[in-house]
Parts: C-alpha cells; sequence; structure tokens
C-alpha cells in the first residue's frame, strides 16, 4: 500500500502557490541530479490557475520535457483539450522546446493515439512528477469508476476510453500503472464538490484515485 500524505490548505491560492512551490522544487532537483525535469499535466480549473502563475517563473524551461496525463479526443486547438489549456495559460509563453511538449495524438481517435503515445513513452524512464486531479466521483485522469484504470500487473501504459461517462465520451488516459512510475505525485484538490470523494478516499474506497501508488508515496494539497 502507498503511503497517502494530506496538506490542507485554507483556500484555492493558497493551494496554488503551495502546488507552485512544490513543482518549481521537484524541477530544480530533477535537473539538478539528472539533467531534465520530467513532468505529467493534469487538466482542470485549479491547474490552470497554477500554469498562468507558472508563465512569469524563473525555471531552466529547456530541461524541462512534459507529457499529460489524458487528453479528450477533440480537434487539436479545441479549447477543452489540456494540452490547448496548458499551453493558453503558460507553455506557450515559455521558452520550453516544442519537441519536449509530449501531447497525445487525440484527434487521431482514441485506440490510435493510445497506441502511438504508448510508443512514444517506451523510451521514457519515471516521471519526476505527476500531477493529478480528482473529480466527484473519484475519478482522476481518465480513469472513471465502473472502467479499466490499468492498474494491474502489465497494464499498458496508455488507455483508450471509449465510453467515459462525461463528454466527450472518447478520451485517452496513462494508465494507473504508468502514472505511478514517478518519483512524486502530486493531486490538486479543491472545492465542496470534492468533498464526498475525499471523504471515500479517506475511507479507502476503491475510487480510481486511490490506484496511483507511487512507491514513494502520493501527496494530495486539499482545501479545508
Amino acid at each position: 500500500m502507498s503511503t497517502l500524505r494530506w496538506h490542507e490548505v485554507i483556500d484555492v491560492p493558497a493551494l496554488q502557490q503551495a502546488a507552485l512551490r512544490r513543482i518549481l522544487e521537484a524541477a530544480a532537483r530533477a535537473i539538478r541530479e539528472r539533467g531534465r525535469f520530467r513532468i505529467v499535466l493534469a487538466g482542470g480549473e485549479t491547474p490552470r490557475g497554477v500554469y498562468r502563475m507558472l508563465r512569469t517563473a524563473d525555471a531552466a524551461w529547456t530541461d524541462w520535457q512534459i507529457h499529460f496525463s489524458d487528453e479528450r479526443c477533440l480537434p487539436r486547438q479545441d479549447a477543452d483539450r489540456n494540452s490547448r489549456m496548458s499551453g493558453v495559460a503558460w507553455l506557450d509563453h515559455v521558452p520550453v522546446p516544442a519537441a519536449q511538449v509530449r501531447t497525445i495524438p487525440a484527434e487521431l481517435g482514441a485506440r490510435r493515439a493510445a497506441a502511438l503515445y504508448a510508443t512514444e513513452l517506451q523510451g521514457v524512464g519515471d516521471f519526476d512528477l505527476v500531477l493529478l486531479g480528482l473529480g466527484d466521483d473519484g475519478h482522476t485522469a481518465s480513469l472513471f469508476p465502473g472502467h479499466d484504470w490499468g492498474d494491474a500487473p502489465g497494464a499498458p501504459d496508455t488507455l483508450a476510453v471509449l465510453d467515459a461517462p462525461k463528454p466527450p465520451r472518447r478520451r485517452v488516459s496513462l494508465s494507473a500503472r504508468r502514472l505511478s512510475r514517478s518519483r512524486e505525485v502530486l493531486f490538486l484538490v479543491a472545492g465542496p464538490s470534492k468533498r464526498a470523494a475525499v471523504a471515500r478516499w479517506r475511507a479507502e474506497e476503491e475510487i480510481p484515485a486511490r490506484a496511483i501508488r507511487p512507491v514513494a508515496g502520493v501527496d494530495v494539497l486539499v482545501t479545508g
């Protein structure tokens, strides 16, 4: 069982400041020790605020390598895509080399995009930091209750989601097993709509978020 560490903060701005600090500290540590920083981005409003703050941060951007936890099968420039959101909020404004922003080609369809992203991940070792959110149903990335979470031994790195309970129904997600291959995992959880899911998680119910089990444990920033 992976260790779960809860960090309560007073409000969303405090959560975003704490997340910003943790991201920059993880980046500096990874670059110092390994010469590059591999981060996996989450979608959602709370991460969007953190990304806007990163836009003005002082960081060694050319050493950052960006991956995504999941993506919606929409056109590349659709505002609802996680890659587009993070670009507008942050990545379009900093000098991370384009070749180091590894978007999921979800516009090609869930099955094909999942296969292509799995191939790309074959040359990638453990992530340095994975950012995740928590849905009101306990989902994270595009791993939903009642679906395959990819947490079994031998599970693939990516999953084609064809019938998500929330639109759009077709998505691509990194599996729980692949998301767990990270030196740090940080959940950002804010808002009253998440309280029931947090309570279920604390009670050790089998929700998708609980399937993320890195060796170093999971940290959860949560508003009180």
